[in-house]
């Protein structure tokens, strides 16, 4: 996960225009904003959708964002949770006007408190990883947020592969217990 220098920099180049600056925040923030839309819409296809949805609408508004606090990953769930709403709304708008029946799974409205739990526990567990040692957070990082295999990532970082899978279970572990306190309170 990136540190707040490097989304406010990455966010001001993109702003700009930099567009290799706006891949670097694609990639480190790409799969929490997927999970949050899978949240939200509840199929692989849409949440999909509305992430790409979430970073086009990003690119759009980079210029006008003022970022405050550690991450853009609050701002972008933020927008996420609107793709999602849209997603939704699409959706319902769209089995009104065919012969099947509606479908009962499809909530009427979107959560706003889940929306709330959601956002602070993506805010809670980018709190966490920067609590997590340079090492642990590049582990993190190249395993969990990119999905490289345990011996690329230890080949990259120039440690053992054993190193690897301990200390990412650790840190998973860690993970586990701030999002269960955050669902506890």
């Amino acid at each position: 996960m990136p540190d707040r220098s490097e989304d406010q920099e990455w966010a001001a180049r993109a702003a700009a225009g930099d567009e290799s600056a706006f891949r670097a925040l694609y990639r480190a923030h790409v799969r929490p904003v997927y999970w949050i839309a899978h949240g939200i819409v509840g199929t692989a296809e849409d949440a999909e959708d509305v992430t790409q949805e979430t970073f086009v609408v990003a690119w759009g508004k980079l210029p006008t964002l003022e970022l405050v606090g550690e991450s853009i990953l609050p701002w972008l769930a933020t927008i996420c949770r609107f793709q999602a709403a849209n997603r939704l709304r699409q959706r319902r708008r769209d089995q009104a006007h065919t012969t099947d029946a509606a479908d009962e799974t499809l909530a009427d409205t979107v959560n706003v408190e889940e929306q709330v739990i959601t956002a602070a526990l993506a805010a809670r567990i980018t709190a966490e990883i920067g609590t997590l040692s340079d090492l642990d957070q590049e582990i993190f990082r190249l395993c969990a947020a990119e999905g490289y295999a345990y011996h690329v990532a230890a080949t990259e970082l120039g440690i053992s592969h054993a190193v690897v899978r301990n200390r990412l279970s650790r840190v998973r572990t860690q993970l586990r217990g701030t999002v269960q306190e955050v669902r506890d309170a």
